[in-house]
C-alpha cells in the first residue's frame, strides 16, 4: 500500500493540495495502512462556504482511498476565534448562535464524507464535548503549562497581528484550544495527521509538539495552498459576498453560474482542486478548452460537478435548463418560482404595480436601464431584437398584459442575444 499512499501524495500535489509535510516520508509511510484524519471547521458563519469546500474536499479524497476521516466542528473554537488571516479581533458570538451554526455545520460537513464506510466509516466530532467539562485551572495546568510563550508569538498568525496593532488573550490561546483537539482525537480515535490550509501550520505544529509532550505519541501535518484567483482577487468572493454551499444563502442558480463564469485562467486549476475526475480526464478538458476556449467545456464540467455534488443532479439539472431557458433555448415558463427568483436576481430590473396600467416595452426596457432612452428601446424593435420571455416584439407601442407575467410574478425583456432585463409584477 505504500505505493498507493505515495500516489495519494502525488496526486494532491498535481492537483495543488500539497503545501507543507513535516515529513513527507514518513507521512507516506504512515499512509500504507489505514491512517484516522482530522480537519476542524469553525461555526463563524451559518454556512460552510466554497473556500472551506477546498480542504473539506481534501478529506473526502482519503477516504477514498482508504482512510478514515474525522470532521470537527468548533463548538468550543468558534467560541473564540482563530486570529490566522485577520488584522482585527473577531466579533464574538453568544453561545446559542454558535450552537445552532455547529449543527448547520455538522449537517453540511456530512454530506461528503462515507458514514456507511465497512472499513473507514467517517466521524463528525465537536471539541466543546471535551472542552467544556474543563475548568480554566485544569485548562491551564494539564495544556497550558505545555506551551511556550515565547514560541507562540513566534507563529506567523500571532506575530502578524502584533505588528499589526496586538491581540486579546482570548484569540491568542486559540493555539492552544486547537493543539488540544488534536491531543484529544489523537486519545480518542488514534488520530495522527491533521490538515488544513497553509495559514494553520503553526497551530498544527503546536498539536503535533502536545502530542509528543503528554503523550510522548508523534503524529502528522499536511497543510494544503489557500486557493486564489489568477487575477489576484479573493477567491470564493463576488460583488455580493462569499459564496455559500447553503443554497438560501447562495442560491443553486447563482452557484451554478459562479463556475460557469470562471476565469479562463483559472477553470483548469479549479476543475483539479475540486472535481473528483481522474488525471486523464481533466487533461482532456484543458486540451479541449485550450483548443476551441469559446466552447466553455472546461467551464461547464466544472459547474456541472460541482453543483451535483453540493445540490444534487437534478437541482443542477434544473438550473442549468433555467440559464438556457433565459437565452431562448428552452421554455421560461417550465420553470419553477424559486429557480425563476434566483436566475432573475443579478438582472437589471423595474417593478410594476399590478393596480396600474403596465407600460409598453419600449418604456421597461427604459426603466430597467438596460438602453438610456426610448428612441434607443423603439430602434431595437425596428432591428428585430427586441423579446418578452424569448418572444419577439414586432410593433413599439406593445404592452405585455399579466397573463405574461411568469408565475404571476415576473416577465423577461430580452435586447439582441444576450442583454436581460426583468419586470417584477407587484
Amino acid at each position: 500500500m505504500a505505493t498507493q499512499s505515495k500516489a495519494l501524495i502525488d496526486d494532491l500535489k498535481w492537483r495543488g493540495l500539497f503545501s507543507q509535510s513535516t515529513d513527507e516520508a514518513a507521512l507516506i509511510q504512515a499512509l500504507s495502512k489505514p491512517t484516522t484524519l482530522y480537519i476542524g471547521f469553525d461555526p463563524t458563519a451559518p454556512s460552510l462556504h466554497v473556500g472551506n469546500l477546498v480542504v473539506l474536499l481534501a478529506l473526502r479524497r482519503f477516504q477514498l482511498a482508504g482512510h478514515i476521516p474525522i470532521a470537527l466542528v468548533g463548538g468550543a473554537t468558534g467560541l473564540i476565534g482563530d486570529p490566522s488571516g485577520k488584522n482585527e479581533e473577531r466579533s464574538l458570538n453568544t453561545t446559542d448562535v454558535v450552537a445552532a451554526w455547529v449543527e448547520r455545520i455538522r449537517v453540511q460537513v456530512s454530506k461528503y464524507l462515507d458514514f456507511n464506510a465497512k472499513d473507514n466509516a467517517a466521524i463528525v466530532a465537536n471539541n466543546l464535548d471535551w472542552t467544556s467539562p474543563l475548568s480554566a485551572i485544569e485548562f491551564l495546568r494539564d495544556v497550558g503549562k505545555h506551551f511556550s510563550v515565547n514560541q507562540m508569538l513566534a507563529k506567523d498568525s500571532v506575530s502578524s497581528r502584533l505588528e499589526a496593532g496586538g491581540i486579546s488573550y482570548t484569540e491568542f490561546s486559540y493555539q492552544v484550544l486547537q493543539s488540544f483537539d488534536f491531543l484529544e482525537l489523537f486519545r480518542r480515535h488514534n488520530c495522527t495527521l491533521q490538515l488544513g490550509g497553509s495559514d494553520q501550520w503553526g497551530n498544527i505544529t503546536a498539536g503535533l509538539d502536545l502530542i509528543r509532550r503528554v503523550e510522548s505519541g508523534s503524529a502528522h501535518a499536511l497543510t494544503i495552498p489557500l486557493l486564489a484567483k489568477a487575477d489576484g482577487s479573493k477567491f470564493g468572493k463576488t460583488a455580493g459576498g462569499a459564496i455559500w454551499l447553503d443554497p438560501e444563502m447562495t442560491s443553486p442558480y447563482a452557484f451554478f453560474q459562479y463556475w460557469l463564469n470562471t476565469d479562463d485562467k483559472d477553470v483548469i486549476n479549479f476543475l483539479k482542486v475540486f472535481s473528483f475526475k481522474s488525471r486523464e480526464e481533466i487533461e482532456a478538458l484543458e486540451k479541449s478548452h485550450s483548443e476551441n476556449p469559446g466552447a466553455r467545456e472546461a467551464h461547464r464540467a466544472l459547474a456541472r460537478e460541482l453543483t451535483s455534488l453540493v445540490h444534487s443532479a437534478e437541482i443542477c439539472d434544473r438550473v442549468e435548463a433555467a440559464a438556457r431557458a433565459l437565452f431562448g433555448q428552452g421554455e421560461l415558463s417550465e420553470l419553477d418560482e424559486a429557480t425563476l427568483t434566483a436566475a432573475l436576481a443579478e438582472l437589471p430590473r423595474t417593478t410594476v404595480k399590478s393596480s396600474e396600467p403596465i407600460p409598453t416595452w419600449v418604456d421597461l426596457l427604459v426603466a430597467t436601464g438596460v438602453v438610456d432612452s426610448k428612441s434607443a428601446a423603439r430602434r431595437i424593435v425596428k432591428e428585430g431584437g427586441a423579446y418578452l420571455n424569448n418572444a419577439k416584439i414586432s410593433g413599439e407601442d406593445f404592452a405585455p398584459s399579466k397573463s405574461d407575467f411568469l408565475c404571476g410574478k415576473y416577465a423577461v425583456l430580452r435586447k439582441g442575444k444576450r442583454d436581460l432585463a426583468a419586470v417584477e409584477l407587484l
